[in-house]
């Protein structure tokens, strides 16, 4: 069966794929369009195989809060590159990856990936390999959160460098959005390692302690104190200690808003609305944190690459 040009193109649109992958996809299955696809799938599985193996550590965080419901989902997925990071196709697959933590509230990644894909009757562990040819590149689904009771704020910075997904408890008929966002904003500023000081564990604060009494002991001012006294000195400082580190604690960075603690201006904000406001909990993503990224020698690839060919 012959193909034309318009064939070529209309696989194109119906698969992502460039427009040679469509031509010789057409040329082996003689120009029959429900069987080309099936060949680039297959290809595209072959292909996905070969991209599992390369670091993905690009990428984008993401947060988003429904609007009928008020569930708010966080995700991060990875890619291998920044320039894929900012792909709209790439961007798509991770709202929509959004929507599946939203919809379907799946208990870690394995069952998400069991979960079906939006507008689809494959699963996201199906078409994942569809994705990763299309986008022409690794993809990881990484990590996600869901926050489904009270109200939920998301904030998603430069482009999904990192996102922040904020959970307060509101009374009274007011909009928090506003508050949320600056709390988000705050975290994503600040990446605070505690929310509040009631949860920071004790052994963290002993060895704050320790760390206060050595600096007196190299202090000559300060050396010749008594134990007692140096500990005591110590114990004062850990307020700066809560300041540095837990959220509710630090010093508001919207000075232009409000100056004070971030649990002071959540407090007055709440209250010039009308009504009450508490920080509950919040997840931050920063993409790509903690992932060892594979440093390439691209002349070694280049080569390994000609001699393959020979």
């Amino acid at each position: 069966m012959a193909f034309t040009a318009q064939d070529v193109k209309t696989l194109r649109e119906m698969t992502n794929v460039g427009m040679m992958d469509c031509k010789k996809a057409l040329q082996a299955t003689d120009g029959d369009m429900d069987k080309a696809v099936d060949w680039l799938r297959e290809k595209g599985l072959a292909k996905a195989a070969k991209k599992a193996s390369r670091v993905a550590a690009e990428g984008m965080a993401y947060a988003h809060v429904c609007s009928k419901c008020g569930v708010g989902a966080i995700v991060e997925v990875n890619c291998e590159t920044d320039f894929c990071a900012k792909s709209d196709l790439f961007q798509a697959f991770v709202k929509d990856i959004c929507k599946v933590v939203l919809s379907e509230n799946p208990a870690d990644v394995e069952a998400l990936k069991a979960c079906k894909y939006p507008e689809s009757e494959l699963t996201v562990e199906q078409i994942l390999p569809e994705k990763v040819m299309s986008i022409g590149e690794n993809l990881q689904i990484r990590r996600f959160a869901r926050f489904a009771e009270g109200t939920n704020i998301a904030y998603v910075h430069a482009g999904g460098s990192r996102a922040v997904l904020v959970n307060l408890a509101v009374e009274g008929d007011i909009d928090a959005t506003e508050i949320g966002k600056n709390v988000a904003m705050q975290i994503a500023a600040m990446n605070p390692k505690y929310w509040d000081k009631s949860v920071v564990p004790q052994a963290d604060i002993d060895h704050e302690l320790e760390v206060q009494v050595a600096l007196m002991d190299n202090d000559p001012k300060m050396a010749a104190k008594p134990a007692a006294v140096k500990e005591k000195i110590a114990a004062g400082k850990i307020n700066k200690f809560y300041e540095d580190n837990c959220l509710l604690q630090m010093e508001f960075v919207r000075s232009d808003l409000f100056s004070g603690t971030v649990e002071k201006y959540i407090a007055d904000a709440a209250k010039k609305l009308g009504g009450s406001v508490k920080f509950i909990d919040a997840v931050h993503f920063i993409k790509g944190e903690g992932i060892e990224k594979k440093e390439e020698d691209f002349a070694a690839e280049v080569a390994a690459q000609m001699n393959m060919g020979k």
